[in-house]
């Protein structure tokens, strides 16, 4: 069904996180196969027309006895603020709302082929150079559940990252199936992205308001010193002995 999907509203559009905020919600229709409650949501805005959106409430938010509870929709709206100050076309725009069932987050769609995920396309090196930037996005962040089905390819052949929600707890959780470019050297023009958004988390300027807001304190904290890591040291991680991946991998 997902791959058959349009979404008029997209990424780039100005208004976009405006028409995700203030539409109205016309209709949900529960999507399986997650661990949580998710919903793609029918979205009717007055002066933006209809959009599709992914709406994951608190309420449908399963226990986790490392993560607070109720937090994950901040968490997806930090990382989303944090590809923003990058400059990345990364996370898909999504903003904290209410919805038909209670406050949560509610996600940009991305029409996407659910079977075009990261184990069918890591073999094309146009994609390396995205997936490498994801990769560090994913070190700095913390991700701990980074799998192949999180990582979708639009039309123009951007890679999207989804579900970012166990991200930035403060002990080291990396989890992810992206280990084929362990060594490689990050590019530059990711270091000089991560280190230029470093000083402004750290400076608390105006710009990271947002990203800060929506994590706590401490994860500022760590978060930033996980940035002055990679840049002291730019190579991609090897896999650990301990547990590195995902389940399920996709």
């Amino acid at each position: 069904m997902l791959e058959t999907l349009t979404n008029l509203w997209q990424p780039g559009d100005p208004h976009v996180r405006d028409a995700l905020r203030d539409s109205q919600v016309t209709d949900v229709e529960l999507l399986y196969d997650s661990s949580n409650y998710v919903f793609l949501a029918n979205l009717e805005h007055p002066e933006y027309g209809e959009g599709l959106g992914i709406y994951k409430p608190v309420s449908g938010e399963a226990p986790l006895s490392d993560f607070p509870y109720g937090s994950l929709h901040r968490r997806e709206v930090a990382a989303f603020e944090l590809s923003r100050l990058l400059g990345w076309d990364l996370v898909p725009p999504v903003v904290e709302r209410e919805g038909p069932r209670g406050i949560g987050s509610m996600q940009l769609f991305i029409p996407h082929d659910p079977d075009a995920h990261y184990f069918a396309l890591r073999g094309e090196p146009a994609l390396h150079p995205q997936y490498i930037r994801l990769a560090a996005f994913d070190l700095i962040t913390n991700n701990a559940d980074r799998k192949g089905g999180h990582m979708l390819l639009d039309a123009t052949g951007n890679v999207w990252a989804i579900d970012n929600a166990l991200c930035f707890h403060r002990i080291d959780k990396l989890r992810t199936v992206v280990w084929d470019f362990a060594g490689e050297t990050v590019p530059d023009s990711v270091l000089t992205d991560i280190e230029r958004v470093m000083h402004c988390v750290t400076n608390e300027d105006e710009a990271s308001e947002a990203f800060r807001a929506h994590i706590h304190p401490g994860e500022v904290d760590t978060f930033v010193r996980r940035c002055a890591a990679l840049l002291a040291d730019p190579v991609l991680p090897e896999m650990y002995p301990w547990r590195c991946v995902p389940w399920p991998l996709v």
